[in-house]
């Protein structure tokens, strides 16, 4: 493969009009979306809009006027085309945090309720928020939290089993789950499903109904471009919605908010996994993020935008990782699976024989523009030069100019500077 293959690939690329939806910086290739989303065009003026007419000019007339009272349902619905969900089952939100501790303390008190299963069940390599609320759960309510492999899943899922948590595509590795079949193990096994969609939503395709999960949050700010710290969204099978209350029980969850009573009545369905007052600006700048997705849809016939996102999506990991193990031969090993059913939209890489040097490489890197990011591995895990890849911003001849740049960092051993290897807060 070389720049011209990529070139041709651009040309023919269906997706490449989606591009103009961003404010990309001038000399940066942007292979970070998995940890924060680039900027739409809309959010400027959108967010100014709001700041100077609905609430300069609206004040608090604009929770009426101007559509901020149901902003979380209707944004909620946006996410809902991406995630197999459907029309009122989804709510924008919160943080992806605090998502996770109302859907997961909704399942644990189902599993009480329902028998004497004391067993929650998550990967090692979970990420950690995810880890830290479930051990804080169980540590309160009397369940224990067991941490395994991936290939420990099967034998795990045992008579104790309570509740199954995982994150859809692992945020180290970018290997992804077959979530169909792993919601079926679980439930075969008497646990309730609960999908962390961080990496997922935006970035691969996702049916929960169709899989018959239990619980899902999600990320805002990274495929779904919603801004630093966006808010996240909550989802919650019908069958599930109005039986259990969720713990936050704030007054915007309330069945009637302005009916100000001093006892609480949970809303139906999903809306009773609100909390307090939503952040409009933040949901509004959200918004605009959701539409840059849902902008695929109308390039798709059948109106399934992130069928050719994903088409994109694995031709883009798939010169990556071409390119580097052509150009780079014998330095990284691939961490990511090959298998495309295995893998989501980003491209994990590690030292070969775990040789030093990774987090200074990536330093090099965004030095030059290419922004990625690093990831510390531990005793089981090496440590990890991470590579998202949004196919609604990123093109066949940036993956070649990255590379070229990879190349450039080892030839040169800039990555050998003192400056790169200064470790910053954020990695």
């Amino acid at each position: 493969m070389n720049l011209e293959d990529c070139r041709r690939l651009d040309a023919e690329d269906p997706l490449a009009a989606l591009r103009d939806q961003f404010i990309l910086p001038s000399g940066v290739i942007y292979l970070d979306g998995n940890s924060l989303g680039v900027l739409p065009r809309t959010t400027p003026d959108r967010i100014a809009n709001v700041i100077a007419n609905e609430w300069g000019e609206g004040l608090i007339r604009s929770w009426n006027n101007a559509g901020w009272f149901d902003l979380p349902q209707r944004l909620g619905d946006k996410v809902a085309r991406l995630i197999g969900a459907g029309a009122g089952e989804v709510v924008c939100t919160d943080s992806t945090s605090i998502n996770l501790y109302k859907v997961l303390f909704s399942a644990l008190s189902q599993a009480k309720a329902a028998g004497n299963r004391r067993v929650v069940i998550s990967e090692r390599s979970n990420f950690p928020t995810d880890l830290y609320i479930a051990e804080s759960l169980c540590r309160e309510h009397g369940f224990n939290l067991r941490l395994i492999d991936e290939s420990e899943l099967a034998d795990a899922l045992d008579e104790q089993a309570a509740v199954l948590m995982l994150t859809h595509v692992n945020y180290r590795t970018g290997a992804m789950h077959d979530m169909q079949a792993v919601t079926r193990m679980a439930h075969q096994a008497g646990a309730l499903m609960v999908w962390d969609l961080a990496h997922s939503a935006g970035a691969v395709p996702v049916a929960l109904n169709a899989a018959d999960a239990d619980f899902a949050i999600g990320c805002g700010y990274k495929y779904l471009n919603g801004g630093p710290g966006a808010p996240a969204f909550a989802w919650v099978h019908r069958r599930h919605a109005d039986r259990f209350e969720q713990p936050l029980s704030g007054w915007w969850g309330h069945a009637a908010p302005f009916e100000f009573s001093p006892h609480y009545r949970p809303a139906p369905g999903v809306g009773r996994y609100l909390c307090g007052t939503q952040p409009i600006l933040a949901l509004a700048a959200l918004d605009c993020g959701l539409d840059t997705v849902l902008a695929a849809e109308a390039l798709a016939g059948d109106g399934d935008g992130m069928a050719p996102l994903r088409t994109k999506s694995l031709a883009l990991t798939d010169t990556f990782i071409t390119l580097v193990e052509q150009r780079c031969p014998g330095r990284f090993t691939l961490v990511t699976p090959r298998e495309h059913a295995r893998r989501g939209s980003q491209v994990c890489l590690a030292m070969a024989d775990r040789a030093p040097g990774a987090y200074a490489i990536v330093q090099a890197l965004i030095a030059r523009g290419v922004i990625g990011d690093y990831r510390a591995g531990d005793s089981q895990m090496p440590d990890i030069l991470r590579f998202g890849f949004t196919p609604l911003y990123i093109g066949f001849e940036d993956v070649w100019n990255a590379v070229e740049h990879l190349v450039q960092v080892l030839e040169g051993e800039e990555w050998m500077r003192p400056e790169f290897n200064r470790k910053q807060a954020v990695t």
